[in-house]
C-alpha cells in the first residue's frame, strides 16, 4: 500500500489536469488515474480558449496539461477507477482499480465528464476531426456560419439547440435517428418563428462521403446533403462512482455541488462537466481550480501538518500490475 494521498484525481482531463497542477504546487500529494477517455481529445481545433489566437487541437491541450502537471511532480497512470468507499474511521477514503490495487486519500476528485451519444457510423473520429460532425454549437458555432446545418436529435433538448444554432445560420434544419421526434405545438410554433426546418422522418444512416458534405439516408431513400452536422443525442454523466457514495446528484446524473466544488459527500469533489454545470474546456479548468484550493484549505482547517518532503511526493504512487510504479 503506498503512503496516503492527500487527494485522489479520477479522470485526466482540463479539470482533472489544472486540478493537479494547483494541488502540487499547494505541496499537496496528488495522483491522477486516468482512462484516457477525454472528451477534450476529440476537439479537432479549439478557437475560443483564450490564449490560443489560432486555436489548439484538443490533444495537443492535453500533452501540455500532463507535462506541466509532471514539472511538479504529480504521478499519473492510466487506468480506471472501479470503486470508492469511506474508510471505516470515517475520514478518507479507499479506491479500488481495476488493476486490483487499492489506494488510500484523504479526499477525492471527481473529474470524469460526460460521454456524448454520437450516430453509429463507420469514421466518426476522421469526420469530427474534418469538421463534419460536431458536438459543441458554444464551441464552434463561429466556424459554421451560414452553412447548411443539420442537428440530430429529438426532444426539447433538441429543439433547444437547434434554435440556439439558428444564431449562426438561417440554413438549420432539425432531424431525428431512430426515435420520434413528436415535438409539442409550441415547438414547432418556436421552429417555424426562427425558420428552422424539421424532418420528421426517421434518418437510417449517416455517410461521409470525401467530398466536404455530410449525407444522411432517409427512411424512404431520399438522400440529403449538409455542410456540417451536429449531434445533439445528449450525453451520459460518468458519475458512476459518486453514485456508489450516494452522493447528490442532478436529474440528469451530474453532480451537485458547492461555489467550492464541494459534493454533498464530505471530502468528496468534483469538477469539470461531470458536475451540474456548463460543458467548456475553460469552465472545467476553473471548476479544477477551484476545487484544488478548497481540498487545501479543508486539510489545513481539518488538521495541520508538515509541508511533505520531496521523498514522500515522490512515493504517492500505485503499483501497477506488473510491479512498475505508474
Amino acid at each position: 500500500m503506498s503512503p496516503m494521498l492527500d487527494c485522489l484525481i479520477v479522470g485526466g482531463g482540463p479539470a482533472g489536469l489544472t486540478a493537479a497542477i494547483y494541488l502540487a504546487r499547494y505541496r499537496r500529494t496528488v495522483l491522477i488515474v486516468d482512462e484516457a477517455k477525454s472528451r477534450c481529445a476529440w476537439i479537432p481545433t479549439s478557437h475560443n480558449l483564450a490564449g490560443f489566437t489560432g486555436g489548439i487541437k484538443g490533444r495537443d491541450l492535453l500533452a501540455r496539461m500532463r507535462l506541466q502537471a509532471e514539472t511538479y511532480g504529480v504521478r499519473m497512470t492510466v487506468g480506471s477507477v472501479r470503486s470508492v468507499e469511506r474508510l471505516p474511521s470515517g475520514i478518507g477514503f479507499r479506491a479500488a482499480l481495476g488493476d486490483g490495487q487499492h489506494i488510500e486519500t484523504d479526499t477525492v476528485l471527481l473529474a470524469t465528464g460526460v460521454i456524448d451519444a454520437q450516430p453509429a457510423m463507420p469514421g466518426l473520429w476522421d469526420a469530427m476531426q474534418r469538421g463534419l460532425i460536431r458536438v459543441c454549437p458554444i464551441c464552434d458555432g463561429y466556424e459554421v456560419i451560414d452553412h447548411r446545418i443539420a442537428v440530430l436529435g429529438h426532444g426539447a433538448e433538441a429543439v433547444k439547440e437547434a434554435l440556439f444554432i439558428r444564431t449562426y445560420s438561417p440554413h438549420v434544419t432539425l432531424l431525428t435517428l431512430d426515435q420520434p421526434m413528436r415535438p409539442t405545438r409550441e415547438d414547432r410554433v418556436r421552429l417555424e418563428t426562427a425558420g428552422i426546418g424539421m424532418e420528421e422522418e426517421p434518418v437510417t444512416e449517416v455517410v461521409v462521403a470525401d467530398a466536404p458534405v455530410t449525407k444522411l439516408i432517409m427512411q424512404s431513400g431520399r438522400v440529403l446533403a449538409f455542410d456540417t452536422l451536429y449531434s445533439a443525442l445528449g450525453t451520459l454523466a460518468r458519475s458512476t462512482l459518486a453514485e456508489g457514495l450516494k452522493a447528490k446528484l442532478d436529474a440528469e446524473g451530474r453532480l451537485i455541488v458547492d461555489r467550492h466544488q464541494r459534493t454533498s459527500i464530505p471530502g468528496f469533489y468534483a469538477a469539470g462537466d461531470v458536475v451540474s454545470t456548463l460543458n467548456q474546456i475553460a469552465v472545467a479548468m476553473g471548476e479544477g481550480a477551484v476545487a484544488a484550493t478548497a481540498v487545501h484549505n479543508d486539510r489545513r482547517q481539518h488538521a495541520w501538518t508538515a509541508p511533505p518532503s520531496a521523498d514522500a511526493i515522490a512515493g504517492c504512487s500505485v503499483q501497477k500490475a506488473d510491479g512498475n510504479s505508474a
